[in-house]
């Protein structure tokens, strides 16, 4: 049946975990293919309200094999904190395979992450500060480790001493902190073993058995594509690549079994961190907007941060849609400008003189100011309605509105929080 990708087309936190967790329900896997536990995917369903951060957002049908790629940054504390509270919850224990080939978050990440955000001060870039940058630089460095090395005592105490040879030169020297005790790092490491070893396996065999055999599998990305670290607002990006392109390589599968990109676009816009925001508001306006928004409020899943506000804005969402490869939409959070009279919507940026409407770079991104329409709003609660027929007109248009200007059709609307508050077009 081949893969299917859901992804973020803005900055993230657009309700990719909702969509998720709706079409996991006719797919064999999930797979994270990205990122760690520095975002989260937040579902409602019948067994209460839940932030995932590492675990794959298929964990609650019990059908499904969840499956951690090679492309994640797997913090083992992390993970084991939120497997246990998951089945602290009465979920019934998912299946889940973790890649033996997964790359390990170590404290020193998170240690290196707090120390160059409180270095930089006020030139920080809104890091979660749960080590996500450091994880990759040492990853590309080749200086990582990967989660088979636990099991490989001397190749692993090897591998951590070669780190920490880079690592304390800039901790004392860079930073003034204490030099790293590698002794203490494989003790800890190695306590990792018994959690994970339960989980282990070469998902990358898994997975490709399982599309020689017909099975649907479904690459769930993190974050959303102007994070991305080559096409989005850099250097206010994430250290890896949200962007469909990458699922095949973080989840290990060929890039010709990838059939569908389902971009997640909300209806209007947030942001969590440092960077240029185009339609952002602020104020009350921005409060009305932030207390409305998601299930109870715009905040952060990971971070708890309020996030940023802004209208929709269309000429981001054109391009994290074409970098994306988006062949369709998905809409959520509709229902939350229903308290508007008029809504407003970013259709170009006015820079200079001039206005354009394609997405710039970022020394122009700081620059430039929002073009705004204003389109009728409803003034009506959407969130019993299960027909796009049965919308008011007005929330219709605002709809066709958005597919006109990103080009990309839009298949599902999400008018509500819970599992079945959604559309189908």
């Amino acid at each position: 049946m081949g893969a299917v990708a859901i992804v973020g087309a803005n900055w993230g936190d657009e309700g990719k975990g909702k969509i998720t967790d709706h079409l996991a329900a006719s797919s064999d896997f999930v797979v994270r293919y990205q990122g760690g536990s520095n975002a989260g995917h937040t579902i409602i369903n019948h067994l209460g309200k839940f932030a995932l951060h590492l675990l794959p957002s298929g964990v609650f049908y019990p059908h499904i094999t969840n499956v951690v790629g090679p492309g994640v940054a797997l913090n083992v504390n992390a993970f084991q904190k939120e497997w246990t509270d998951l089945i602290g919850r009465g979920v019934p224990t998912p299946k889940l395979a973790i890649s033996n080939r997964a790359q390990l978050l170590l404290p020193h990440h998170v240690l290196f992450d707090q120390a160059e955000e409180e270095r930089l001060g006020a030139r920080k870039f809104g890091s979660t500060r749960t080590g996500i940058a450091p994880f990759y630089a040492d990853k590309f460095a080749k200086i990582g480790i990967q989660a088979n090395d636990l099991f490989h005592e001397e190749h692993l105490r090897s591998r951590i001493g070669l780190a920490l040879e880079r690592h304390n030169v800039l901790l004392e020297h860079l930073y003034g902190l204490e030099p790293l005790d590698p002794a203490q790092i494989v003790a800890q490491a190695l306590t990792w073993r018994p959690v994970l070893e339960p989980f282990l396996t070469d998902t990358t065999s898994l997975l490709h058995a399982g599309l020689a055999a017909g099975k649907q599998v479904l690459l769930e990305g993190q974050l959303g594509a102007l994070r991305d670290p080559d096409h989005g607002i850099y250097p206010f990006s994430t250290s890896s690549s949200p962007l469909a392109g990458y699922a095949p390589v973080g989840a290990g599968i060929p890039p010709a079994a990838l059939t569908r990109v389902i971009a997640v676009v909300k209806a209007y816009s947030s942001c969590v961190g440092a960077g240029p925001f185009v339609s952002e508001i602020h104020g009350e306006e921005a409060h009305d907007l932030r207390e409305r928004g998601g299930d109870k409020g715009e905040y952060g899943a990971t971070t708890g941060r309020p996030r940023r506000m802004g209208w929709f804005d269309a000429v981001a969402t054109r391009y994290g849609c074409q970098v994306q490869g988006a062949t369709e939409v998905a809409l959520t959070l509709l229902d939350v400008l229903g308290y508007l009279d008029r809504i407003p919507m970013c259709v170009g940026y006015k820079i200079g003189d001039s206005v354009i409407e394609s997405f710039p770079t970022t020394p122009l991104l700081e620059r430039a100011t929002p073009v705004l329409d204003h389109l009728p709003g409803w003034r009506a609660d959407l969130r019993e309605v299960r027909r796009f027929e049965d919308l008011p007109a007005a929330a219709q248009g605002y709809v066709h509105v958005v597919e006109e200007q990103i080009g990309v059709p839009v298949r599902w609307v999400s008018v509500g929080p819970h599992r079945d508050a959604l559309i189908e077009r």
